[in-house]
């Protein structure tokens, strides 16, 4: 479905290209937008594609901060799912990056196959502060080394086009990365998908794939840390991060019963008199609990707690 953010093109060469279009906003990503792209990449799985910015001052912003905290976890979930696609898809992916990629982004633009870089291209693998979120940890051991990946990970530093390409972040930089893109997707097209798939395939294997559904794990717990009552994606019902049923968090008071009332009996109050001689306050001695007032929760579970707390 055509997404007004995001520009579909199928070029006569036999590739096709999409551009982010949300220069207000820096192409952030909300969760529609995000599911355009894992559609676009999908729809048409063995064609070559072009993922790029219809702004030449960014690629993309991240996730969009002017939304809510439940639509902010879905654009982290469906991150996972757009990248997936590109990583398994047959057709080879080229990331176009002319300006900022950040935070889901730049995972957007490291998890295409190749990446053509300008001269004004930054990248920088982070999150919103004080989330957990992990970002990246997942595909850039595989770019650059465990080394220069956990210090790009850990840090959240910048990386200018000029070092990127020296770590292989990018596979290129030039002064106009659209149109060296435009003519490697038209030479991968006209070869058409010989090896293409199978080099993917071998490529994708030995834990890539493993280490992308990790990371979608910890940031979706991580998610449900914030959002009391998560959104609903597979495994982020209420309740999933303790492992719990739905709904298990909120407080009940139970009625009936080991919890119930017992029907009183020699020495409890009954009908507004005492039911026994010398068995009221009086006859009990300091400790006992009917004397204090305090009842014990001794086999009334939750209910008996939430009696106490009142």
């Amino acid at each position: 479905m055509a997404h007004p953010h995001l520009l579909v093109e199928n070029h006569p060469a036999g590739y096709r290209w999409l551009r982010l279009a949300r220069p207000e906003r820096r192409n952030a990503l909300d969760p529609g937008l995000l599911a355009a792209i894992r559609d676009a990449l999908a729809a048409e799985p063995g064609t070559p594609a072009v993922l790029g910015s219809a702004d030449p001052q960014v690629f993309c912003a991240g996730a969009d901060l002017t939304i809510s905290d439940a639509e902010r976890a879905v654009v982290s979930d469906l991150v996972y799912d757009a990248c997936e696609t590109m990583v398994t898809r047959p057709g080879p992916v080229i990331a176009v990056i002319t300006g900022a990629a950040v935070g889901g982004g730049a995972q957007l633009a490291a998890a295409a196959d190749l990446r053509i870089a300008g001269p004004g291209a930054r990248l920088r693998w982070i999150g919103p502060p004080g989330l957990d979120l992990a970002v990246g940890a997942w595909l850039l051991p595989d770019l650059v080394g465990r080394g220069a990946a956990l210090d790009l990970v850990l840090t959240g530093r910048w990386v200018e086009a000029a070092e990127a390409l020296a770590l292989g972040l990018v596979n290129r930089v030039t002064e106009d990365p659209e149109r060296a893109a435009g003519q490697l997707a038209a030479d991968l097209a006209a070869r058409g998908a010989k090896g293409e798939a199978g080099a993917k395939a071998v490529m994708a294997a030995g834990g890539l794939l493993d280490r992308l559904r990790a990371e979608r794990e910890v940031n979706r717990a991580a998610w449900a840390r914030v959002n009391s009552v998560g959104p609903r994606l597979p495994g982020l019902e209420p309740g999933w991060l303790a492992g719990a049923p739905a709904g298990s968090g909120r407080r009940r008071v139970v009625r009936g019963g080991t919890g119930r009332r017992h029907h009183p009996g020699p020495g409890r109050r009954g009908g507004g008199r005492r039911a026994g001689p010398g068995r009221g306050q009086r006859g009990r001695g300091a400790d006992d609990p009917r004397r204090t007032g305090r009842r014990s929760l001794a086999g009334r579970g939750l209910a008996g707690a939430a009696g106490a707390a009142r």
